[in-house]
C-alpha cells in the first residue's frame, strides 16, 4: 500500500473535513453514491467529525448510536448543529442533528472517554483468508456485471469504494443470486494510503465503512443480490457503534457481519471489526429497512 494517499481518499478526506461557520455548528458536501441519495456512511461519519471537533483530543470516542431521519440530498450542503450534553470528569456526551433544506436528516448521539486502566476480555477473531490473497473491487466487480440491469453499475460501485480496498472473502450476495446462503459476510477493508495519526480521523473512516456491506448478510439468507440488482428496495434506519481498542483505518480490518433476524420489511445486521492481529476493535449493529419490490 502506498504511504501516499490516492486521489480518491484525498476526495473522501475532503469531504470529511467539515467547515465550521459558527460555534458548534459545521458544514459538509456530499459525494455521488450508488443511489440518489446521500451514502449513510457519509453523513454518520460527518456527524461523528463534528462531535469530535468539540471534544478534547485526550477522550477518543467510545461509542455512537444514530438514526436515518429523511434520505439527504447530496445536491445541497448539510449543517451539523453540535448540543454539548456532558462534559464529565471521565465521559463527555454530544448530540448531532443533521439538516438539510430546513429539514433534521440524521441524528446522532456520542460518547467519548478519558483513558483508563479496566478489566479486559474479548471474543475470539473468527477464521478468515489472508486479505492479500483477495481479488481488489476493481478485480471482482466486472466479474459480475451481467447480474446489473444497468451496466454502468459496475463502474459507479468501483467509484464509490475507490478511496478504501474493501475486499469479499466469499461472493457478495449479487454473486449469488437466488442461492440463499448462510447469513454471514466477511470483508477485509483499508483505506487506499496512509493517514495521519489522528484516532478521530480513523474512527469516522471506520464509521463511513461500515454502512458499505452490513445488510449483505440479511440479503444472502434470501438469495437476494441487492439494491444494485433490484431485487430488494431499502435503507438504512439506525446505526450504532461501540469503538473497544485503538485501531488504524489504514491498516487491514476484518469486518465480520451476520444477521440474526429480519422480519416486518426490516433486516438486522450485528458485526464485529478485528485487527489482522486478532484484536477487537468494534462492534457494530445496524437495522434497515429491506423490501421486495411489488410486481407491477
Amino acid at each position: 500500500m502506498s504511504s501516499v494517499p490516492d486521489a480518491a481518499l484525498l476526495d473522501l478526506l475532503d469531504l470529511l473535513d467539515l467547515e465550521q461557520i459558527e460555534q458548534d455548528i459545521f458544514r459538509g458536501t456530499s459525494r455521488s453514491a450508488i443511489v440518489p441519495r446521500v451514502f449513510g456512511g457519509q453523513v454518520a461519519a460527518q456527524a461523528l467529525v463534528a462531535a469530535g471537533r468539540t471534544v478534547p483530543a485526550d477522550r477518543p470516542a467510545h461509542s455512537l448510536h444514530s438514526y436515518f431521519l429523511r434520505a439527504g440530498d447530496p445536491g445541497a450542503p448539510i449543517v451539523y448543529s453540535v448540543d454539548r450534553i456532558r462534559d464529565g470528569r471521565s465521559f463527555t456526551t454530544r448530540r448531532v442533528v443533521a439538516v438539510q433544506h430546513g429539514q433534521p436528516i440524521f441524528h446522532l448521539s456520542a460518547s467519548f472517554q478519558t483513558y483508563e486502566e479496566g478489566l479486559e476480555h474479548q471474543a475470539d477473531m473468527p477464521a478468515a483468508p489472508d486479505p492479500d490473497t483477495l481479488p481488489t473491487a476493481a478485480e471482482m466487480l466486472p466479474r459480475y456485471a451481467d447480474r446489473f440491469s444497468d451496466p454502468a453499475v459496475v463502474d459507479r460501485l468501483i467509484e464509490a469504494r475507490a478511496a478504501v480496498d474493501l475486499r469479499y472473502a466469499d461472493a457478495p450476495p449479487f454473486g449469488t443470486v437466488g442461492q440463499p446462503r448462510e447469513p454471514r459476510s466477511q470483508v477485509w477493508f483499508r483505506t487506499n494510503g496512509k493517514l495521519a495519526d489522528d484516532p478521530l480521523l480513523h474512527v469516522c473512516m471506520a464509521t463511513y465503512v461500515s454502512d458499505m456491506t452490513l445488510l449483505d448478510s440479511v440479503l444472502l439468507a434470501h438469495g437476494r443480490g441487492g439494491w444494485a440488482v433490484g431485487d430488494v428496495v431499502g435503507a438504512s434506519l439506525d446505526h450504532a457503534m461501540w469503538f473497544h481498542r485503538p485501531f488504524r483505518a489504514d491498516e487491514w480490518l476484518l469486518y465480520d457481519q451476520e444477521s440474526p433476524s429480519a422480519s416486518g420489511g426490516r433486516g438486522l445486521g450485528q458485526a464485529r471489526i478485528y485487527t489482522q492481529d486478532g484484536r477487537l476493535a468494534i462492534t457494530v449493529i445496524q437495522e434497515g429497512v429491506v423490501r421486495v419490490p411489488r410486481e407491477s
